[in-house]
């Protein structure tokens, strides 16, 4: 990967281009589970109006985004979203004692 490839990758991870992927990944589901727009609007429980304006430009209220998320069974992905700790190496990753570690009951 050359320095190109860097900037453009950079390039392409904007705000806009992240919330139009995003609903063009809700749009797929939505197909792949033979929803019609007017469908899965209803099911969300949000006004057609502003499913179609969603799957056009990728703005949605953070609420609709979930709703939208139950009506497709796609809950999971907001519940791990920003869960994952990030490490910078595997040196990192191996220094933090915190990870996965949990304490017994002490008796008595």
């Amino acid at each position: 990967m050359d320095l190109k490839d860097n900037i453009l990758s950079l390039i392409e991870k904007t705000p806009d281009a992240i919330l139009t992927g995003i609903a063009g990944r809700v749009k797929q589901r939505r197909l792949e589970m033979a929803y019609t727009q007017k469908e899965i609007a209803q099911r969300a429980g949000i006004p057609l109006p502003t499913y179609r304006r969603f799957e056009r430009t990728g703005e949605i209220s953070a609420r609709s985004l979930v709703m939208l998320g139950m009506a497709l069974a796609m809950t999971d992905a907001f519940e791990n979203l920003f869960f994952e700790k990030q490490y910078g190496s595997m040196d990192d990753l191996l220094k933090d004692k915190s990870v996965n570690r949990k304490r017994g009951k002490r008796n008595g």
